[in-house]
């Protein structure tokens, strides 16, 4: 059982950079497939980046390509998320999820973390 906590979230001037983190605990950290996924108010959750166990293959969203850097260190455990440029459409929940399978598989990323909300101002 991995728990996943989020950290790094707050308000920031469109233009800005924030950088979160996420810490896991409870398995084998370099077993899991990493997601950064996104929930803004009435809306789906999205997938924004994702990186594979070694950190060799990254995915991200169009609409934060160029923008946002999925990284991981395995030997802390943690997961990374840099956010630059920020765009009021950025403003949403956060949320890192692990999955033992393909990063690729939306629907397999079994563990959760609590979410930290970040907010663009315009």
């Amino acid at each position: 059982q991995v728990q996943l906590v989020e950290s790094g979230g707050g308000l920031v001037q469109a233009g800005g950079s924030l950088r979160l983190s996420c810490a896991a605990s409870g398995g084998t950290f370099s077993s899991y497939a990493m997601g950064w996924f996104r929930q803004a108010p009435g809306k789906e959750r999205e997938l924004v980046a994702a990186i594979s166990r070694s950190g060799g293959t990254t995915y991200y969203a169009g609409s934060v390509k160029g923008r946002f850097t999925i990284s991981r260190d395995n030997a802390k455990a943690t997961v990374y998320l840099q956010m630059n440029s920020l765009k009021p459409e950025d403003t949403a929940v956060y949320y890192c999820a692990a999955t033992p399978k393909s990063l690729y598989l939306l629907q397999e990323y079994d563990y959760w973390g609590q979410g930290t909300q970040v907010t663009v101002s315009s």
